[in-house]
């Protein structure tokens, strides 16, 4: 517990100075004001800067609270899922290349901690970041588009949340698999490439980690069919649990790869 204690607080320093804790949220607090305010002042902008001619007539969709939250999850599930990736993709890979990991690997420390602390700081991160950024967006949202029950709004973002739990324990996985590009290419196919995978293909199946973000959008218009969704979550946590047993094991098997 100790040596877990004092490794999240490396960790936690790390980012400090890396100003990761305050980019990172700020850039889901952006795309959090900007879905809501661009939708709402659409027409005034593209008037003031698109040269309409006067006699063209654009209709202009409606959008409901809900559609507009979504939309919101949907920026985060490309640019919020790049900057996860590019971000803490070498958490791991980068303190063996770098030979910061010798001055931890050379003390008796256990590597389910070392992993742990790693996934403990980048899903406080992560997760902080998400729910800032939901947080502004459902606050511009009700100012601009109207009411959306507290109730959906917390089932819709802690579904999602899970979805990024399993995004960053990915990527940390990867990072204590691969070098850092590796590590990079394989978290962009597994949360990207899959993603739209399943977007073409997913009516095949219904229960999958790639489901949990739609699963999360049907609280804000109904409930997602409860099985699927449980299910859904159910495999969704066992796979992290495999994937930190995973990053766990390649951490420690990869230790002798350090740069000295």
């Amino acid at each position: 517990m100790r040596d877990l204690l004092v490794l999240f607080q490396k960790e936690w320093r790390e980012n400090t100075r890396n100003y990761k804790i305050l980019w990172i949220p700020l850039i889901f607090v952006f795309f959090g004001i900007t879905e809501p305010v661009t939708n709402h002042y659409l027409p005034q902008i593209l008037e003031a800067v698109g040269n309409i001619p006067e006699d063209a007539m654009f209709p202009f969709p409606e959008f409901t609270a809900a559609q507009i939250l979504m939309s919101t999850m949907g920026q985060y599930q490309f640019i919020g899922m790049l900057v996860l990736v590019l971000g803490f993709m070498g958490t791991i890979s980068r303190e063996r290349k770098n030979g910061t990991g010798t001055l931890l690997y050379v003390r008796p420390i256990s590597f389910f901690s070392y992993f742990l602390s790693k996934w403990k700081v980048v899903s406080i991160i992560a997760i902080g970041s998400v729910w800032l950024g939901l947080l502004t967006s459902w606050y511009y949202t009700e100012l601009l588009f109207g009411n959306v029950p507290a109730s959906d709004f917390f089932a819709f973002a802690g579904t999602y949340s899970v979805w990024i739990l399993f995004v960053v324990t990915v990527v940390l996985a990867a990072s204590a698999w691969l070098p850092t590009g590796g590590a990079a290419g394989v978290s962009l196919a597994l949360v990207l490439v899959i993603q739209i995978i399943d977007s073409l293909l997913g009516t095949y199946w219904t229960i999958s980690p790639w489901k949990i973000s739609t699963y999360a959008t049907q609280w804000l218009t109904g409930s997602p069919t409860m099985g699927d969704f449980w299910w859904s979550m159910a495999v969704t946590i066992i796979a992290i649990i495999a994937l930190m047993i995973f990053g766990t094991w390649m951490s420690k098997r990869n230790a002798s790869k350090t740069k000295v």
